[in-house]
């Protein structure tokens, strides 16, 4: 995991990133902290690219893509940053040498196998904690515990939205390669589990789904981020979306956040990215979890004390006390809902707020530096606490501005500048299209 930030006022947007990079072979797993999360997306324009999650896209390191796509855009400009986006994910679709048909297959195979293994291992925890606390279970709950799970998934997919550039065509132009997939996958993971004929189905449009819709999410997916400034485009803008894998021409991804600064309303934003938690609670005042828990924990009592109290009424009947039990209900998704509108009111208007408003006053260098901080305290957290530390090594910061373009405010390099002074006359090197010089 990582902590990015992207604090944007109407002069500039400031991008901040750790270095920490986790790296897993089967279960085994080491943490690097040296890795590269933000980059120049254009040599000569002021557009800016910071990625988080998962270190590659098909087995290609961002780094590589990015600097790819950088070599073959050259010189060439947009009028909008959602331009850039668009031109990006078309990059992503086309290139077949960075990801080749073969990557493209084995990613429709590992998907299908992951999450046939997740829903066969969501079963299996089930039967596991009714024989842990009964002692054994019987075949019937054990079909009645597939069933149900089978099909609350293949419900969730039913609803799920579709990820953008997808048609139901798609679909049916996939159909007769994922016959064959689906069907081992089905034998290789289910195995002994008893399958219907129609839970066997429900499972084909399940794995089906994976490559339309956006219904399961990845481990191994991979965020994105686009700030800077189009040709045309005179306030800061951020783009994001989260990566899934390619299927043959289409990106599979979801939108993410998107920012756009104005003169108005909207003069400032700071926008965290992956580990968050630090900096929402610096936003709002309190932890997004120990929040959660408080909210949780009301909406227990609301429900427990009053049924406790109608009980203990002995002067009315059953009829009475269902229909009292029934409005106090009811009442209490108000009294919780109102609670947590008055709450966020609250933390909107003492926290939020006023932070917003001197962000948006914020010179760049300050911009930099409070960006910088927020991912230090991320990372700081982590250091000082069980939780394992995905978030460290030195932070990169950058400073996209409509006037000086992308600067680097602090930037780590694998190697001494001064011993390597050829790669910096290298870099405004022209290249053609075929990324030749």
């Amino acid at each position: 995991m990582t902590a990015e930030i992207a604090i944007i006022n109407k002069e500039a947007i400031a991008v901040a990133a750790d270095s920490a990079v986790t790296m897993a072979v089967g279960v085994d797993k080491k943490v690097f902290p040296s890795a590269n999360k933000i980059f120049t997306l254009s040599k000569y324009h002021p557009v800016g690219i910071m990625v988080y999650g998962s270190d590659n896209l098909l087995g290609a390191p961002w780094e590589l893509i990015v600097k790819v796509y950088r070599a073959r855009l050259g010189r060439k400009h947009f009028a909008t940053l959602q331009e850039y986006l668009d031109d990006f994910i078309g990059f992503l679709c086309a290139d077949t040498t960075l990801f080749p048909q073969s990557q493209r297959d084995e990613y429709l195979k590992t998907s299908v196998h992951t999450v046939f293994r997740f829903l066969r291992e969501t079963i299996e925890n089930e039967v596991e904690s009714i024989v842990d606390e009964r002692g054994e279970i019987t075949r019937e709950e054990i079909e009645g515990i597939t069933a149900s799970i089978i099909e609350t998934s293949r419900t969730k997919c039913e609803e799920a939205n579709l990820f953008p550039m997808a048609t139901e065509d798609d679909l049916d132009k996939l159909r007769d390669r994922l016959g064959e997939l689906i069907s081992t996958a089905q034998h290789d993971v289910f195995q002994e589990l008893p399958l219907t004929e129609s839970l066997a189905h429900q499972l084909i449009e399940i794995a089906e789904s994976l490559f339309v819709k956006s219904t399961f999410r990845s481990p191994g997916r991979s965020g994105v981020v686009i700030a800077g400034f189009g040709d045309k485009d005179v306030l800061p803008r951020l783009r994001s979306i989260e990566t899934e894998g390619i299927v043959d021409s289409r990106l599979l991804y979801r939108n993410g956040q998107s920012v756009d600064i104005d003169l108005g309303q909207k003069t400032a934003a700071i926008v965290p990215f992956a580990q968050r938690e630090m900096v929402d609670a610096f936003m709002e005042g309190v932890d997004p979890d120990y929040q959660a828990s408080i909210e949780r924990g009301l909406s227990q009592i609301l429900m427990v004390y009053p049924e406790a109290i109608v009980d203990s009424i002995e002067e009315i009947n059953d009829a009475e006390r269902d229909a009292l039990k029934t409005r106090l209900d009811k009442l209490r998704e108000v009294t919780l809902t109102r609670y947590q509108e008055e709450m966020r009111r609250y933390r909107n208007l003492h926290h939020v707020d006023p932070i917003i408003k001197v962000v948006a006053m914020l010179p760049k260098d300050e911009l930099a530096e409070m960006a910088e901080s927020l991912v230090s305290l991320t990372a700081f957290k982590r250091k000082v606490s069980w939780q394992a530390e995905t978030v460290g090594g030195p932070i990169d910061v950058a400073v996209i501005s409509k006037g000086d373009g992308f600067i680097w405010v602090k930037r780590k390099n694998y190697f001494v500048p001064e011993l390597n002074s050829q790669f910096f006359a290298n870099y405004y090197r022209e290249y053609d299209g075929e990324g030749q010089e």
